[in-house]
């Protein structure tokens, strides 16, 4: 647990500094109630409070806590495979879902994340290299014409989250293509999902592989691959590093989701939401963080039942920049960037009063109805990284209660505040 540093020794900021360079930021109406944390991101004090310990509603800063348990529990080099192995019958094939919803099934030159292109170590899982490769095994064995299964047991409980309303968020399967977004192309925050997301991947799996010279026989059918098949063809996703820092940049719901599965997978718990969120509090809890007022309940922030202490994204964060956690630093590195990344471009503007932050602060955003919180790092005018919680509840104007935590963060990297 962090603990307040009421001095300002060792170059650290002190409480009365911070308490006199924020003045009323912290009491404007525009955030109606609002609990937060301020802590040195180099010894974890706790310098500034306020109902700092008070569990309240997270929304996407949930995230933060899915990514260091899996970060803390996946080996780094963890990746996800989609692979086509062979079926019971002499012609029948299984594409089988490795938990990979950033597989695509568009072009490299068509790929955009957040807007941008994609490089080498975040490009996504191909869809059509995966047919080609399906393709030309089954033509080097003799077979043009196949029956193609379908294996999405790897998930387990429902598809559909608690508070799933088909864009935020749609049914979540082990073999999704491009997130299941009814519209591929469409990088828009909330985008419209389809009902079926492995139905669509073995729909656009099947028109590749038409397109290889391989013809599907029939409908694709849902069914288990038989155990120890021959594997035919794989792909992999990003590693687990880069696949967080997209979850974190971009506020991807969809990939939140997909990596606590994947917690849940290695903690040998049910691969559900549920299980996800097991599995999640449980390596929290392991790596000692004070679990008080913690209650998860999914990966991505989206069910409303979720609380966290401020103070708790405030350790979390410290601990991200520890030296001793370097398998961390992606929560760090997939942190927005204020007016130029993800979830903060639009944001630390200087209409907003909060352009001086622009550049220098790194923060999770999180939003939900009458809940808006931001939890990240900045440096302030001494060059030391603070770490902060900022968690909003019942501003009747989300843009005004973002803007009045925006004007809060700026403040601090404009002091020493000792």
């Amino acid at each position: 647990m962090l603990e307040p540093a009421l001095t300002g020794a060792d170059g650290l900021p002190s409480t009365a500094g911070l308490q006199a360079a924020l003045g009323q930021l912290t009491g404007d109406k525009a955030m109606a109630t609002l609990n937060y944390a301020i802590a040195d991101g180099t010894t974890g004090k706790l310098l500034l409070g306020s109902g700092e310990g008070s569990p309240a509603t997270p929304a996407s800063t949930t995230k933060l806590a899915t990514s260091v348990a899996a970060l803390s529990l996946l080996p780094p080099q963890t990746r996800l495979t989609t692979k086509v192995v062979k079926g019971a019958g002499a012609d029948e094939i299984v594409l089988v879902g490795g938990g990979d919803p950033t597989l695509t099934g568009l072009n490299p030159d068509q790929i955009r994340i957040g807007g941008a292109p994609v490089d080498g170590d975040s490009a996504p899982a191909s869809l059509p290299a995966l047919a080609e490769q399906t393709a030309a095994a089954l033509k080097a064995s003799g077979l043009t014409t196949v029956h193609l299964d379908v294996d999405t047991s790897l998930y387990t409980g429902s598809p559909f989250h608690p508070f799933n309303d088909g864009t935020n968020i749609g049914p979540m399967s082990a073999l999704m293509v491009d997130e299941g977004r009814q519209t591929a192309t469409d990088d828009t925050d909330a985008p419209v999902r389809v009902v079926d997301p492995a139905g669509q991947a073995a729909a656009r799996f099947t028109d590749l592989l038409g397109a290889q010279g391989i013809k599907v026989a029939d409908k694709p059918k849902e069914a288990a691959a038989p155990a120890g098949a021959a594997p035919l063809a794989q792909v992999q996703s990003p590693t687990i590093g880069r696949l967080v820092e997209r979850a974190l940049t971009n506020s991807d719901n969809t990939l939140a989701e997909a990596i606590a599965r994947q917690v849940a997978l290695a903690a040998h718990q049910p691969v559900s939401y549920d299980g996800g969120a097991a599995a999640v509090t449980a390596e929290l809890t392991k790596l000692g963080l004070p679990m008080q007022g913690v209650q998860l309940n999914d990966g991505s922030g989206l069910n409303v039942r979720n609380t966290i202490p401020p103070v708790f994204l405030a350790d979390l964060l410290a601990m991200a920049a520890a030296p001793d956690h370097p398998q961390l630093r992606p929560v760090l590195t997939g942190l927005p960037i204020g007016a130029f990344t993800g979830t903060l471009a639009k944001r630390y503007l200087a209409s907003q009063g909060s352009g001086d932050g622009a550049g220098l602060v790194r923060a999770k955003t999180g939003s939900l109805t009458g809940v808006n919180t931001l939890a990240g790092t900045v440096v302030d005018a001494d060059g030391r990284v603070l770490v902060f919680a900022l968690m909003s509840k019942g501003a009747p104007d989300a843009n005004a209660a973002r803007y009045a935590m925006d004007r809060i963060v700026t403040r601090l990297a404009s002091c020493g505040c000792r």
